[in-house]
């Protein structure tokens, strides 16, 4: 019994685990200032600017030609992206007084609802096993 358990477990932890790549490309970014931030969800909380909530982070120096966040190893499922333009490198996206940034973001599906933030359901694309998916995000205010 003890032998059939330890093969068990070794053809079990030689079984590949199941990895997506989610490949974002940042466009429209306006000045060489500051870092573009890509979050990633995989859930509603903290979508779209909470790094703390974001299932990963990465952080680029900013491009006017553009810049790539590329998310390897993540599992098959839901998710959505938020990305910002950190210009002034203070580590935030900034807002005024009514919460609305004033730095340029963007999120997955280039969602800009008029007076509210997108939501994740709007924003979420399905990523799965296989080649990188590859989507674009345009930032603005």
């Amino acid at each position: 019994m003890r032998r059939l358990l330890m093969m068990a477990c070794l053809l079990l932890s030689a079984t590949p685990s199941l990895a997506a790549e989610l490949v974002v490309g940042v466009t429209n970014i306006r000045s060489a200032d500051g870092t573009i931030g890509c979050l990633l969800f995989s859930a509603e909380r903290g979508f779209p600017g909470d790094p703390a909530a974001a299932q990963a982070r990465l952080s680029l120096p900013a491009r006017p030609a553009g810049v790539t966040c590329r998310f390897t190893g993540i599992a098959p499922g839901t998710y959505a992206v938020g990305v910002s333009h950190d210009a002034n490198g203070n580590g935030r996206t900034d807002t005024n007084f009514f919460g609305i940034p004033t730095e340029d973001w963007g999120v997955s599906n280039n969602i800009r609802p008029g007076m509210r933030a997108p939501r994740f359901d709007e924003a979420a694309l399905p990523v799965t096993e296989g080649p990188a998916w590859r989507i674009e995000v345009q930032l603005g205010r």
